[in-house]
């Protein structure tokens, strides 16, 4: 397995060696181990992080809230992969729900035959994520 030193962590995922230096600072990642020579050295799974980190910040959650949901998905399950996928699903799902807010206003301006052609396109889509979250979360069909 391949242990990053900061600069080549920072490389990686695209960000400078102050932000890992602070993002390391306010725990959001922690190094994995350290060098013969002190140097802190970091797993493929903080760049998977960092990832998820940039990702919440696009989606303009602060890094309290960002640290809350990764703390909160970790907590979850001690699998590092549920969680990332957990976390990466509920950014998804912010994203839609901005996306859904940002359209609403188009939405109401069609024609009510737009409107119905629109909605019945999106509806049997909907309806199956629903479902695939409940059955996720272990919840009994909402058919």
């Amino acid at each position: 397995m391949k242990l990053f030193r900061i600069g080549e962590l920072a490389k990686a995922a695209g960000t400078s060696e102050r932000t890992i230096d602070y993002y390391t600072k306010l725990g959001l990642i922690h190094p994995q181990d350290r060098s013969m020579t002190n140097y802190r050295l970091y797993g493929p799974e903080t760049l998977l992080r960092l990832t998820r980190i940039h990702e919440l910040k696009n989606e303009k959650f602060t890094l309290e809230e960002i640290r809350e949901r990764l703390d909160k998905w970790n907590a979850a399950s001690g699998d590092e992969r549920v969680s990332e996928k957990l976390t990466l699903l509920e950014s998804h799902l912010a994203q839609v729900e901005k996306e859904l807010k940002e359209l609403q206003p188009l939405l109401q301006g069609l024609d009510p035959v737009q409107a119905r052609k629109t909605f019945s396109q999106l509806l049997p889509q909907g309806i199956a994520c629903m479902e695939a979250i409940k059955l996720l979360l272990g919840q009994n069909s909402i058919m």
